[in-house]
C-alpha cells in the first residue's frame, strides 16, 4: 500500500547556525536541514547488535513479541507526528529499515525518530518487565531520498531484506562463518548519517 507523500527531492537549506558543536563525528550532510520535507530511508540497529525481533526462515521474517510491539509502534508513529507519512519498511532480527516523508512539521527527522526509539523501547520493556533496558544503539542512519529512481531501488531493497539475510552483515550466523557480507544500509546514492 502506497500512501500519499511529499514529493521525493526536496532541496538543500542552510543548516541551523544555533546548534551546539556535536562531540562525535557525524556522516550526516553538511549543508542540509533534517527538518525539511521530502523522503528519507532510514536504519536503526539493536544495541550490540542482539537478535531481538525474531527471526528469518526461508528468507521471511517471524516477528517475536518483541517485533511485533516494535511493528506496532512504528505504524503508530504518525499519531504522535501528524506531518508524517510512513512507507515501507522492515523489521529484521536486530535492525530495523524504513521510509518516512516529512511534512512541514516542527518535528526534524531526528526527533521522530528518537520518539520511536523511546516509545518502542518503553514498551518492549513493559512487556517483558524490563524497564530502562536499552533496546537500540545510539543514533541511527540516514540517506536523503533525491529522485523517484533512488526511492525505487530502496524500496526494493527493503522489501527484499529477509530474503538477503544470509549476506547481511548483521547477522551473527553470517560474522561467525567469516564472510564478507552485503552491507545493512542502502549504499546506493549519496551520503547516508550517523544521527
Amino acid at each position: 500500500m502506497r500512501a500519499k507523500h511529499a514529493p521525493v527531492g526536496a532541496g538543500f537549506k542552510p543548516a541551523r547556525t544555533d546548534a551546539p558543536p556535536s562531540r562525535r563525528l557525524s556522516l550526516r550532510l553538511p549543508d542540509y536541514d533534517y527538518a525539511t520535507p521530502g523522503a528519507y530511508f532510514i536504519t536503526i540497529c539493536v544495541k550490540d547488535r542482539e537478535c531481538r525481533f525474531g527471526e528469518i526462515s526461508d528468507g521471511q521474517m517471524h516477528l517475536n513479541r518483541s517485533g511485533r510491539i516494535a511493528e506496532n509502534t512504528w505504524q503508530q508513529l504518525n499519531r504522535h507526528y501528524p506531518a508524517i507519512t510512513l512507507g515501507e519498511f522492515v523489521i529484521m532480527p536486530n535492525h530495523f529499515h524504513g521510509l518516512i516523508w516529512l511534512g512541514d512539521s516542527k518535528h526534524g527527522l531526528s526527533e521522530i525518530i528518537r520518539g520511536f526509539k523511546t516509545y518502542s523501547a518503553r514498551q518492549i520493556n513493559q512487556a517483558f518487565g524490563t524497564p530502562g533496558h536499552p533496546l537500540w544503539q545510539r543514533g541511527f542512519y540516514d540517506h536523503v531520498i533525491r529522485n523517484d529512481g533512488s526511492l525505487a531501488k530502496i524500496r526494493e531493497y527493503i522489501l527484499g531484506n529477509p530474503a538477503q539475510w544470509h549476506l547481511d552483515r548483521e547477522n551473527p550466523e553470517t560474522a561467525r562463518a567469516g564472510f564478507k557480507p552485503a552491507p545493512t544500509c542502502f549504499e546506493g546514492g549519496d551520503s547516508g548519517g550517523l544521527a
